[in-house]
């Protein structure tokens, strides 16, 4: 299906210093969002000249994401057979539990796994994943969260550094994290000292584990080497993989290695509904994860996950594993060239195409690293990332130390021939 995507040449949305917001557009225009990247066509701008929408009624800038499927730009753009799930979901009442249920078992036998718990976001499915462990499920001790007193609470986790809303979210329910290793030096033995007669369970980020080893053969604890040190001592191990499709492998992978729980993103590579995460596992945690949900009186209550949600994610699913999973990375990879071709010849500017978990999520995605020689170019890359967004049309890209970098994940066809202007526009003016 051709597609289109958020922006419009046309539109002019003002930036006010003073207060950071985003002042009304003086014209009428609105953008329409497709699932699959397509060209813009003349007949889809005129459309969008002559439409006015929900973003542009509140005065809200549309963006063009070369950042990814990042939270800060509303994760990914949701399919049209996602969408069609959720407006019929709307359109009738259900019992939420038996809801619940169904689409746990649909998820899990789409993905090959035992079981399968939706959440509110890969941070809600931490939560309700630290609730399991520590509750199992004892009515008893669900009732009491987060009053987790004489109770095994500690919950084993590397050391980090505040804010790490990830840890925040096991602390939700009352469970006291013990930090072990350092951000140079992890082993397994860190682990293995830190588990005692309280520790409910060991959590691990995979996406801070592989940053660590990157940079440091000291690091060298794996989902396998902890998970095999926890199970000696019969302590379960969730595992954070909200960014870590593709492949669809993964979803089994972390689970293989040791893992008793994995969590997943419904609203990144999924394009499910951006409130929305996967709890995927052993069959006794995710019961006990499901007996701390909503709508349960328990601690997962808040997190709420409706009926259109739910729907809207098992068709994510659908369609996640139905797609070309090798023609999706040769696109990303063809287009992340393309910005680095357009930038060639720039005073102080190099763009290549890498393929490394130390600049992208998952570490399989190629993103163009566009490296900035400030001493040539008399910005930071900080000021051209802010010039860019602010810019028109706005464009969301990401930053290392060395520069800007362009995912290709979130971009539709053409946007990049539109990012790659727009950097060089910032980078001459």
């Amino acid at each position: 299906m051709a597609s289109t995507h958020p922006f419009s040449l046309d539109a002019r949305l003002h930036y006010c210093p003073a207060n950071g917001d985003m002042m009304r557009p003086p014209i009428n225009f609105c953008l329409t969002h497709h699932y699959t990247p397509g060209a813009l066509t003349d007949e889809t701008r005129r459309e969008r000249r002559i439409r006015v929408g929900i973003y542009e009624d509140l005065g809200v800038r549309r963006l063009i994401n070369a950042w990814g499927s990042v939270t800060i730009l509303g994760g990914s753009l949701m399919p049209e057979p996602v969408l069609a799930a959720m407006r019929e979901a709307a359109g009738s009442f259900v019992t939420l539990r038996e809801l619940q249920d169904r689409a746990g078992t649909r998820i899990a036998e789409l993905v090959g796994v035992e079981a399968a718990l939706i959440s509110s976001g890969a941070a809600g499915g931490i939560t309700l994943a630290a609730a399991a462990c520590i509750t199992g499920t004892d009515q008893d001790r669900i009732h009491r969260l987060p009053d987790t007193d004489g109770l095994a609470n500690e919950i084993v986790v590397a050391q980090s550094g505040r804010p790490n809303y990830m840890y925040q979210a096991a602390e939700h329910v009352g469970a006291r994290l013990v930090q072990v290793g350092s951000a140079d030096r992890l082993t397994p033995d860190d682990f293995a000292a830190a588990i005692g007669p309280r520790t409910a369970a060991v959590l691990l980020i995979v996406a801070t584990l592989d940053h660590q080893q990157l940079r440091s053969p000291a690091v060298t604890a794996t989902i396998e080497n902890v998970s095999a040190v926890a199970h000696r001592a019969g302590v379960p191990v969730i595992v954070d993989a909200a960014a870590e499709l593709p492949p669809s492998a993964n979803f089994r992978a972390f689970l293989e290695q040791g893992a008793d729980l994995a969590i997943f993103s419904g609203g990144k590579a999924l394009r499910g509904p951006q409130s929305t995460g996967l709890i995927l596992g052993q069959r006794d945690l995710i019961e006990a994860a499901a007996l701390n949900n909503n709508p349960n009186s328990a601690i997962g209550r808040p997190m709420k996950v409706g009926k259109e949600e739910i729907a809207g994610l098992v068709k994510a699913v659908e369609l996640y594993v139905q797609r070309d999973e090798e023609a999706e990375l040769a696109r990303w990879n063809a287009v992340a060239g393309r910005v680095a071709e357009r930038l060639a010849g720039l005073p102080g500017v190099h763009g290549e195409v890498v393929v490394s978990g130390m600049y992208a999520r998952p570490p399989i995605t190629p993103v163009c690293l566009v490296h900035l020689d400030r001493n040539v170019l008399g910005l930071s890359h900080d000021e051209v990332h802010r010039r860019l967004l602010e810019g028109e049309p706005g464009v969301g890209v990401g930053r290392f130390d060395g520069g800007l970098i362009v995912n290709p994940m979130m971009l539709a066809d053409g946007e990049e021939e539109i990012v790659a202007r727009r950097i060089r526009e910032v980078l001459s003016a």
